[in-house]
This record gives structure tokens, C-alpha cells and sequence, in this order.
């Protein structure tokens, strides 16, 4: 069990760093920035979060933060998805992280559902 929150904490901080390279990517302008400042603030704080929630004190805690790192990687999709349809950056240098995007949203989606379900 520790291995997988450990892989999970890996994962969750590469994930960052893959954010903060593309927010590097986009062009210095209006639309630029305040995408960047968007995708880095929910890209960097899935990993945060999902700490947290590895740190939580009960299950209802643990319900509420893995909520959060749900939304905050959904959130960070919402912007990938953005730069692909805006043609900010070439869509083949966004697909792969948000793959990996979506796939760590539905790890933290049925993770939630899970914990939801041990708790009755």
C-alpha cells in the first residue's frame, strides 16, 4: 500500500514539473500568461494536495482533500484542453500530459468513490 502512495507522490510531482515546462512553451501575450499563471496554480497543486490528503486525520479528511486533488487535476485538463484548441502550443507537446492528466483524475475519482464507500 505505501509503495503505491509513494508512486502516486512521484507521479503527482512529475506531473508539476511537466506543467511548469509547458507553461514555459506558451507565448508571452495576454492569453499566454494568464493560462500559465492558471495551469501552473492547479498543475502544481495536484502533488500538494494529494500529500495533504496521504497526511489526512480521519476519512472524512481524506474524502475532502482527494476531492480536491480531483478537481485540481480536472481543473488542470480544462487548460491543456484550452491550449490544444487554441493552438497556443502544437497539439502533439500537449497530448501526452494530458493523458496523463486524465488518467491521474480518474485514479483520484475512484479513489474518492472508494473511500466513500469504506466509510458507510
Amino acid at each position: 500500500m505505501m509503495d503505491k502512495f509513494n508512486d502516486l507522490r512521484q507521479r503527482t510531482k512529475k506531473f508539476a514539473l511537466e506543467i511548469i515546462k509547458i507553461s514555459d512553451l506558451l507565448p508571452e501575450n495576454k492569453k499566454g500568461r494568464t493560462i500559465g499563471n492558471q495551469i501552473i496554480r492547479s498543475g502544481t497543486s495536484v502533488g500538494a494536495n494529494y500529500r495533504s490528503a496521504c497526511r489526512a486525520r480521519s476519512q472524512s479528511d481524506f474524502i475532502s482533500k482527494i476531492g480536491i486533488v480531483e478537481e485540481e487535476c480536472d481543473e488542470t485538463g480544462y487548460w491543456l484542453e484550452l491550449i490544444i484548441e487554441s493552438d497556443l502550443i502544437e497539439k502533439e507537446k500537449i497530448i501526452p500530459i494530458l493523458n496523463e492528466c486524465n488518467e491521474l483524475t480518474a485514479i483520484f475519482a475512484a479513489s474518492g468513490k472508494t473511500a466513500k464507500q469504506n466509510k458507510k
